[in-house]
């Protein structure tokens, strides 16, 4: 992945302030990007109950309403050169129409505000946020509260344990993103694996004589060792290669906070079933880290 060249946001006219504006327009400054700001009114859920030339007058109204909040949002992104272009889309499916414009405008990335979601809102409703990680064709870049809007310190969070090579093609991919960032925001860049131990404890081992605690050990060994030689290869330095022992939502979210991660470069698997509905170390991690995520999809899915 190279220098960036076209950015996505998605402005969220609820807030005053916007962590993802802020970080797309770093990004598209240390970049010479063009950036453009799409902010998406879903009809109120009383919309169905008025009268029809109501609902057109309403929604001319909030349209123009909020293309005028949004223009002054951006206004002063103009006067620092940036080339920021903006729309407002009146749509019942957010998630649909954002996936169009993706598709269209092919971003390089996608760049969105955290969305807060409460645990007993999530168990009747897919957030927007995990919709997206599960079906947004660019990379993600799911901007929280906290950390600086130009990025500092940035990790790249690989799978090196299991089945898994340590050098996957999706290894590879979050490596060049996280690399990618680093070098356009000249932030520091880490490495960081977790291995979880009770993982092996909750596998199918049966055929296994050693005990739990001796084949625990040997794995992490082993684990250890292709991730120091992943990080040979590339070429991180000693101090910021992070070999982390727990489950990895806990684990990488306490890690951000520690060691003041403004972005948490990891990958996304497109999944069905079940899985959607359970969901995975990134949709999780979203509401335990107060910094940033970029998600990286695997090639050809």
């Amino acid at each position: 992945m190279g220098h960036y060249q076209r950015l996505l946001t998605l402005a969220d006219l609820r807030q005053r302030h916007s962590p993802a504006l802020q970080r797309a327009a770093v990004l598209a400054r240390e970049s010479d990007a063009g950036l453009h700001v799409l902010a998406c009114i879903e009809p109120p859920w009383s919309w169905p109950l008025l009268e029809h030339d109501v609902r057109s007058k309403a929604q001319d109204g909030f349209v123009l309403e909020a293309r005028q909040h949004l223009e002054a949002q951006i206004e002063s992104l103009r006067h620092q050169g940036l080339n920021v272009t903006a729309e407002v889309v009146w749509t019942a499916d957010p998630h649909a129409e954002i996936l169009r414009y993706v598709e269209e405008m092919q971003p390089d990335v996608l760049v969105k505000d955290v969305e807060r979601v409460g645990e007993l809102r999530r168990t009747f409703t897919t957030p927007l946020d995990w919709q997206l990680l599960r079906d947004c064709a660019v990379p993600l870049h799911l901007v929280g509260e906290g950390g600086h809007a130009h990025p500092r310190r940035i990790a790249a969070a690989v799978d090196t344990g299991g089945d898994k090579a340590p050098d996957s093609p999706l290894n590879r991919r979050i490596v060049e993103a996280a690399n990618t960032l680093a070098l356009q925001c000249d932030a520091e860049l880490h490495l960081v694996h977790a291995f979880d131990p009770m993982a092996v404890f909750l596998g199918d081992f049966s055929g296994f004589s050693a005990s739990w605690a001796d084949l625990a050990g040997d794995l992490q060994a082993s684990e250890r060792s292709d991730f120091l030689h992943f990080a040979d290869a590339c070429g991180v330095p000693q101090d910021r290669r992070h070999f982390l022992l727990g489950p990895p939502t806990l684990m990488l979210a306490g890690f951000a906070r520690d060691v003041g991660i403004d972005v948490l470069v990891m990958g996304r698997i497109q999944r069905r079933g079940l899985e959607r509905y359970v969901g995975s170390t990134t949709e999780h991690l979203l509401y335990q880290m107060p910094g940033s995520l970029l998600a990286i999809r695997p090639e050809n899915t």
